[in-house]
This record gives structure tokens, C-alpha cells and sequence, in this order.
């Protein structure tokens, strides 16, 4: 019997690309995966040297411990950082088709992406949880795009996911625009563990999703958060982050 759900499964997936044919998330133009080969060579993945505590990249190998001038300035409230790819004007447009859009053709590939970029921070993990959503934003868009992402992360990585582990207590602007000091005020003491929540992540090693990382100020209000509940560890992972110079006076 399982080798017939199997079949028309596939016959099904077959069936609905003919009616609605695959495109790349990035050009739109028809494609057998998730991406085209073009669209693919597009994209800026982090793969090199990196800040061993925010996932910065570096132009050159300094050593697998290595912070950058930012960090050693003002260490993150987190043990270590990692990114799939560098968010710039290829690769903000699957993101924002997620983010926006709600597009989750493409969950599978991105999740593969942030897994290998993760390396032993998902294999030291005991459980993931994404960032939130405040409640009235969700209701309005109807999902929570670093929940997807969480979920499909734990599907990779066969790792535990608590999707409701943490709580926006209050709905933050948009941080757009923001200076890196009015981000760090805008989510101040915004987030909250769940009540129900709170005995099972006491104690754990949290891996903390989200899908862009730009100042940190929203995984750092957040991480901060899960170690006054008495989490272990809390390392971050996401799908892209902003890659630029750094001022360590923000």
C-alpha cells in the first residue's frame, strides 16, 4: 500500500507541474527546481572564514575562534551566529517572496542551505525555536515565515522544534529604516517565554531561527530572553544576514 500512496503522490506533483509549472524563486522563469543553474550562481553564500560569534565574513582566514572588531567591542548575548547566504539584492528577493508573499515552494532548499551553514551548532542542538510573530501581525499575514523556516530546519536536521517556545509581548514597528540604537530600544524587553513553554526549554541548548539578521537587535532582545528562563545556550541561525562594515559604536 505504501508504494501506492508513493505513486500518486508523484503522479500528483507530476500532474500539478504541468498545470503550474515550476519557477525559480529568484528570475520567475520556469525551472526544474527551486532555482535555476543561473539563478543559482547568483546567489552569495557564506562558506569561507567567518566571526566564530556573529557569522560576519572575513576576507581572509584567521583561525576557526576568531571574533571580529565588533564582537570583541560587544560580545553578543549568544554563544555563535551562522548564515546561509549574504542578504543583497539577489537574495533578498526569494526572502521577501517568503517574508511577503508567503511563497514555501522554496522551505526545503533554504532549510538545506542554513543546515550546512550551521554545522555543529544544529548537531549540539537539543531544540530550535524561531522568533515571533506579535499576535495581531500574524492574524494579519497569517504565518510566521522564521516558523516555517524553524520547522523545516527541524525537519533536515531531525532536531526538536518548539514553535510557540517564545512570545511577542508587544508589536514592535517595522524596524526599516531604523538606526542600529533605535532598532536595540524598538525590541527592548519585547519578547516573553510562553508559560507552558518554559519547563522544557529550562536547561537546553537552543538554536534561535530567524530569516535575516541585520543589526542583531531582535536575536539579541530574544536570546536574552530564553537565558533569563534559564536556557543553556542559545546559538542563532539564519537565512541571510546584512554584510557590511560594522560600527562598534552602535
Amino acid at each position: 500500500m505504501h508504494w501506492i500512496a508513493v505513486s500518486a503522490k508523484r503522479t500528483l506533483s507530476h500532474m500539478a507541474d504541468m498545470v503550474w509549472p515550476r519557477r525559480s524563486l529568484i528570475s520567475g522563469q520556469p525551472s526544474r527546481g527551486a532555482l535555476s543553474a543561473e539563478d543559482f550562481t547568483a546567489l552569495h553564500f557564506i562558506t569561507g572564514a567567518v566571526c566564530c560569534k556573529c557569522g560576519q565574513p572575513f576576507d581572509l582566514n584567521l583561525g576557526e575562534e576568531m571574533e571580529c572588531a565588533a564582537c570583541v567591542a560587544r560580545p553578543p548575548p549568544w554563544q555563535s551566529a551562522r548564515a546561509a547566504l549574504a542578504y543583497d539584492d539577489v537574495s533578498r528577493i526569494p526572502i521577501l517572496a517568503l517574508k511577503r508573499a508567503g511563497r514555501r515552494d522554496g522551505l526545503t532548499v533554504m532549510a538545506n542551505w542554513m543546515v550546512q551553514a550551521a554545522g555543529e551548532l544544529i548537531e549540539r542542538a537539543d531544540l530550535i525555536v524561531p522568533i515571533p510573530l506579535h499576535y495581531s501581525r500574524l492574524v494579519l499575514r497569517g504565518y510566521n515565515q522564521a516558523g516555517w523556516l524553524a520547522q523545516a530546519v527541524a525537519r533536515q536536521s531531525k532536531t526538536p522544534v518548539h514553535v510557540s517556545a517564545l512570545i511577542r509581548r508587544r508589536a514592535t514597528p517595522s524596524q526599516a529604516g531604523m538606526s542600529a540604537r533605535a532598532r536595540h530600544r524598538n525590541v527592548a524587553g519585547a519578547f516573553t517565554v510562553r508559560s507552558s513553554a518554559a519547563k522544557h526549554i529550562k536547561g537546553q541548548r537552543i538554536v534561535l531561527i530567524d530569516d535575516v539578521m541585520t543589526t542583531g537587535a531582535t536575536l539579541k532582545a530574544a536570546t536574552k530572553t530564553l537565558y533569563k528562563a534559564g536556557v543553556k545556550q542559545v546559538d542563532v541561525l539564519v537565512l541571510a544576514r546584512v554584510v557590511r562594515e560594522t560600527n562598534i559604536d552602535l
